[in-house]
């Protein structure tokens, strides 16, 4: 499957299906979910890493748990909008997963992800301690729902 936008995306997957909304770093996965109808983003957990071949079954185990069939990965543009190391890393992992499983992918722009949810969890009064344990799923959460609200609002203006 072709790296595509979020329209193509939801058109890929089957009615009732739904998009996963995943933020990978170095160390863990942050995994989101959203709603069959693609409106709304909800965090799920967050994947520690190990080894790509133990990381990617469990991603596709929690895939086929949520019936996901489409997937939304943070593309961690630097700020100046150009690509940089860890873009590097985002798309080694996406296309090692795909030659496992053909599925419909979007990279969305994550650069104020982790800082709109750190900030959030600040406002909530949430410790140090357990802001590290929502913090990644929440970044995977917000990319999700960023892309949901884009596909929204185009099909809003096609209306």
């Amino acid at each position: 499957m072709t790296i595509c936008n979020i329209d193509d995306n939801i058109i890929l997957i089957n009615a009732g299906e739904r998009l996963m909304g995943l933020d990978v770093g170095k160390k863990t996965i942050g995994i989101a979910i959203g709603d069959p109808k693609h409106r709304i983003a909800s965090p799920i957990r967050i994947l520690q890493r190990r080894k790509f071949s133990s990381d990617i079954s469990e991603l596709f185990d929690e895939m086929e748990k949520l019936n996901a069939a489409g997937l939304i990965i943070g593309w961690p543009l630097l700020m100046n909008g150009d690509v940089g190391p860890a873009c590097d890393s985002v798309r080694d992992f996406t296309h090692s997963m795909l030659k496992i499983k053909d599925l419909p992918v979007t990279f969305q722009d994550e650069r104020f992800s982790t800082y709109a949810v750190e900030k959030s969890m600040i406002k909530a009064d949430l410790t140090r301690k357990k802001r590290q344990k929502r913090r990644d799923a929440l970044a995977a959460s917000w990319i999700l729902q960023t892309a949901l609200d884009l596909y929204q609002q185009r099909n809003q203006t096609k209306k």
